[in-house]
C-alpha cells in the first residue's frame, strides 16, 4: 500500500503526540500518582501506535505498544511511577524522535529496533506480574514469534445471510459471467488494529474482483465490532486461490477460506438481467474506496522523498474573517468594473477614487488576516525545553529550574521554524556556563537550586524573547584574557574595551571560554551561531550582565518575514527600502555640524556622537561631485548602538512585500531581499543590522 500520501499528516500529528507525551511524563515526575496525566500518557501512546501501525511503521508501532503495556500496568496500580521508570520513558521518547527523524529524511523509519529498550520496559512489565526479569516474557514472546502465521485447523468459511437486494447483486454479478466466492478471514490474536487489518483486506482483493457484501457491516468493522474474523462475498474473474492469496499477502491475517457461490440466489434472476451491468443495488460495500481510499496495492512506488512539515493548524475564526475580506475583494472589484462601463471607461469620476480608497483599505486588512493566518505560538519550539534542562540538570550534576512565560506569544511560520537552535544553545550555555556549582552558590548564599528563565512578549512590531540565569555572569576581565591570549585582541585593545564590547567578543566564531570540550560545550560552536542565525532572520541579540548575579540575553525578531512598513529613499537615481522598525528619526542635518573620531564622520545629536555611513560609496555609486549645505539621514538602530545612513531624498512611508533574490547575491549581505513597487519597478531591501 502506498501511504506517502498520508506521510505529512503523519509527521505532524506523530510531533503533536510525541510532544504531549514528553509534557505528561515531566508533570508525572513531580506528581506520580496523578491519574490524570497517567491516562493521557496511555491515550497519546495509544494514537500513536495505532498511527504508526496504519502507515506501515512496524518498530516504532511496537516501541509504543510495549509503552502502552508499561502504562496499563500503572493504570491497575500494579506499578509504581518512579524516576528510573521516567529515565526509561524518556530513552522511549528519545528513540520515537529517532525514527520520526528518518521517517521525515527518506519517508522510512531505519533499522534500528531498540531491544534494550524493549527489553527493560518488558522487566518493567514483569516485575508488575511477580517475575524477576523478563526472561519468561521473552521466551513466551519468542514462542509467539516463530509460529507460523497461518493455520487452518478448524478454520472454515461463514454462511452469508443474503438480503432480497444483496441476493440480486450477486445474481446480477453471475449474469455478467463472474465468478463469485464467499470468504472467510481470520486475524492473529495479537493483531494491534482490527479494523486496519480488515480495511486492507478490502484494498487487495478489491484489485482483483468487486466485494458485493461484507459482514458485519462497514461501520461495525471501522468501529472494530466485531471478533478475530469476518466474511464477504467478491465477484470477480479470478481463480478463488487468486483472491486468497491476494488477501493472505496482508500481514497479521492468520488464515483465509472461501468457496464459490454456484446455485442461484436470486428470486428473479430475469429482472436481474436487464438491470444495466454498471448499476448494482448496493446494500453495503466495504467503505474503502471512500472513507478509507489508499492507492491500489500494485501501484508503482515513487522513490521516496524527504518529508518535510510544512503546515500550519489555523483557528476558523481568523479563515473566516480572509474569506469575508476576500468577498469584499471581489464587491470592490465589481464596483471598478461598473464605473468603467457606466461612465464610458472614465476613471477620473468622484466615485472610482472612492473606490480606490475602498480597496486600500480591504488590501490593508486582507494583509493583516493572512499574516494572523501565518502566525504560530512560540509554544511549538520552546515545549522540549523543559525535558532539555532536566537531563542537563543530571548531566552536569547541578540542580537546575526552567521557568518559562509567554508560549501563546505568537510569530511568524518562517521565524519559528528557525529559531530554535538559537534558543537551545543559549539555554544549554546558562545550564553550562551560567549556573555556579552546588558549592558556590551555597558561598555566595544562594538557593541550591539554579534557576533559568525563559520569558517571551511582544513589543511593537517585534517579539522580544529573553534568556537568561541568576548564575554567575559573565567575568569580562577573564574574557579579555582569553582573548589577548588567542590573538583575537592586542593587550592595549583590552585595557580600552568597554563591557559592552568586551562581552561581544563570546559572539565571535570558534570563541570559548570552556576549559575542557564536553558534549555540551567547549568547542567554539554556540554564541557566534546564535547571532548569524538571530541576524538573518533580521532580528538582533544583546547581553547584559553582573559578575557574580547572572545574564540576560534579550533576541529581538521580526514579527513577520513577509510584508514589511519601510521607508523608500534614494540614492541617486535607485530606490532603496529600509524597514520602518529599525529607524529612529530622519534628521536634516548641516554639513558643518560633521565632525571627526578617528577619520569618520560623526554627528552630535541629542548627546549621542552617531557615526554617518555615506549609503552612495557602500553600495558602490557614482559619488556626488559636492554636497549640498544640508545632508538627509536616516538614524537607524540596533539594539543600544545607532548609526545615520546619508540619502538623496526620501520617497515616503510604504508596505512592501520582501521577495527574495536567492542565490543571486547571496554573497551580499547589505540587501535582505527586494521588493517590486506600484510602477512595477524594483526596489532593493538595505538590511541596517548587516550594514552597522
Amino acid at each position: 500500500m502506498d501511504v506517502s500520501q498520508y506521510l505529512e499528516i503523519f509527521i505532524d500529528e506523530s510531533s503533536e503526540h510525541l510532544q504531549s507525551l514528553s509534557d505528561c511524563i515531566m508533570n508525572l515526575e513531580k506528581e506520580p500518582d496523578n491519574k490524570e496525566t497517567i491516562n493521557e500518557v496511555f491515550r497519546a501512546a495509544h494514537s500513536l501506535k495505532g498511527m504508526a501501525g496504519t502507515m506501515g511503521f512496524k518498530r516504532m508501532q511496537h516501541l509504543t505498544h510495549d509503552m502502552e503495556n508499561v502504562f496499563q500496568e500503572v493504570r491497575s496500580d500494579k506499578i509504581a511511577v518512579d524516576s528510573a521508570m521516567i529515565d526509561l520513558l524518556f530513552k522511549c521518547l528519545d528513540a520515537l524522535d529517532g525514527y520520526l527523524a528518518n521517517i521525515k529524511a527518506s519517508a522510512d523509519e531505519g533499522t534500528e529496533d531498540n531491544e534494550i529498550i524493549i527489553k527493560e520496559l518488558n522487566d518493567f512489565i514483569a516485575r508488575a506480574n511477580g517475575n524477576k526479569d523478563a526472561s519468561a516474557l521473552a521466551k513466551t514472546q519468542s514462542a509467539a514469534d516463530t509460529e507460523p502465521e497461518s493455520v487452518s485447523v478448524g478454520k472454515r468459511v461463514r454462511k452469508i445471510e443474503l438480503s432480497d437486494s444483496e441476493k440480486k447483486e450477486v445474481s446480477g454479478a453471475r449474469a455478467e459471467g463472474k465468478k463469485v466466492y464467499s470468504i472467510t478471514v481470520y486475524i492473529q490474536k495479537d493483531c494491534l488494529l482490527k479494523a486496519a487489518r480488515a480495511f486492507l483486506v478490502f484494498r487487495a482483493v478489491e484489485g482483483v474482483g468487486r466485494i458485493l457484501v461484507n459482514r458485519p457491516s462497514s461501520q461495525d468493522i471501522e468501529d472494530e465490532k466485531f471478533e478475530l474474523d469476518f466474511s464477504f462475498c467478491v465477484a470477480s474473474n479470478e481463480s478463488l486461490d487468486k483472491i486468497i492469496a491476494a488477501a493472505k499477502n496482508v500481514s497479521e491475517i492468520e488464515e483465509v477460506v472461501g468457496e464459490e457461490i454456484t446455485e442461484d440466489v436470486a428470486r428473479a434472476e430475469e429482472e436481474v438481467r436487464t438491470q444495466p451491468a454498471n448499476d448494482p443495488a448496493k446494500a453495503d460495500t466495504p467503505k474503502t474506496t471512500e472513507s478509507k481510499q489508499t492507492a491500489p496495492a500494485n501501484k508503482k512506488q515513487t522513490p521516496a522523498k524527504p518529508a518535510t512539515n510544512r503546515t500550519v493548524r489555523v483557528d476558523i475564526e481568523k479563515l473566516d474573517a480572509l474569506m469575508n475580506q476576500v468577498s469584499e475583494l471581489i464587491i470592490a472589484k465589481n464596483s471598478l468594473v461598473s464605473i468603467s462601463s457606466t461612465e464610458g471607461g472614465s476613471f477620473s469620476s468622484q466615485g472610482f477614487h472612492e473606490q480606490i480608497e475602498y480597496l486600500e483599505r480591504i488590501t490593508t486588512n486582507l494583509h493583516e488576516s493572512v499574516m494572523k493566518v501565518r502566525m504560530v505560538p512560540i509554544e511549538s519550539v520552546v515545549n522540549k525545553f523543559p525535558r532539555m534542562i532536566r537531563d542537563l540538570s543530571r548531566t552536569l550534576n547541578k540542580k537546575m529550574e526552567l521557568y518559562m512565560t509567554g508560549e501563546d506569544t505568537e510569530l511568524d511560520r518562517t521565524v519559528v521554524d528557525q529559531i530554535g537552535d538559537p534558543l537551545q544553545h543559549l539555554l544549554r550555555n546558562s545550564a553550562d556556563h551560567g549556573l555556579e556549582n552546588a558549592e558556590l552558590r551555597a558561598e555566595r548564599g544562594k538557593p541550591e537550586t539554579g534557576t533559568i528563565f525563559l520569558n517571551a512578549y511582544q513589543e511593537g512590531n517585534n517579539v522580544i524573547i529573553q534568556v537568561g540565569d541568576d548564575g554567575n555572569g559573565i567575568d569580562v576581565e577573564a574574557v579579555k584574557a582569553k582573548a589577548v591570549e588567542r590573538g583575537v585582541i592586542t593587550q592595549e585593545q583590552a585595557d580600552v574595551m568597554t563591557q559592552k564590547e568586551a562581552v561581544n567578543l563570546l559572539f565571535m566564531p570558534s570563541f570559548s571560554m570552556a576549559k575542557k570540550i564536553t558534549d555540551i560545550s567547549g568547542r567554539g560552536v554556540g554564541l557566534d551561531v546564535v547571532k548569524s542565525n538571530i541576524e538573518a532572520l533580521g532580528g538582533d541579540v544583546e547581553v547584559k550582565t553582573k559578575l557574580g548575579e547572572g545574564s540576560t540575553f534579550t533576541v529581538r525578531l521580526p514579527l513577520t518575514l513577509a510584508i514589511i512598513q519601510a521607508l523608500l529613499v534614494t540614492v541617486r537615481e535607485e530606490k532603496y527600502a529600509i524597514a520602518l522598525a529599525s529607524i529612529t528619526s530622519i534628521e536634516d542635518i548641516p554639513v558643518k555640524d560633521i565632525k571627526y573620531v578617528e577619520a569618520r564622520e560623526v554627528i552630535h545629536l541629542r548627546d549621542s556622537v552617531i557615526p554617518l555611513v555615506r549609503l552612495d560609496r557602500v553600495l558602490d555609486i557614482e559619488p556626488k561631485a559636492e554636497d549640498g549645505d544640508n545632508l538627509t539621514v536616516v538614524i537607524v538602530k540596533r539594539g543600544d548602538q545607532q548609526a545615520g545612513l546619508v540619502v538623496d531624498n526620501l520617497i515616503g512611508q510604504q508596505e512592501i512585500v520582501i521577495k527574495s533574490l536567492g542565490k543571486y547575491i547571496s554573497g551580499n549581505k547589505l540587501i535582505s531581499g527586494a521588493t517590486i513597487l506600484g510602477d512595477g519597478e524594483v526596489a532593493l531591501i538595505i538590511d541596517a543590522n548587516t550594514l552597522m
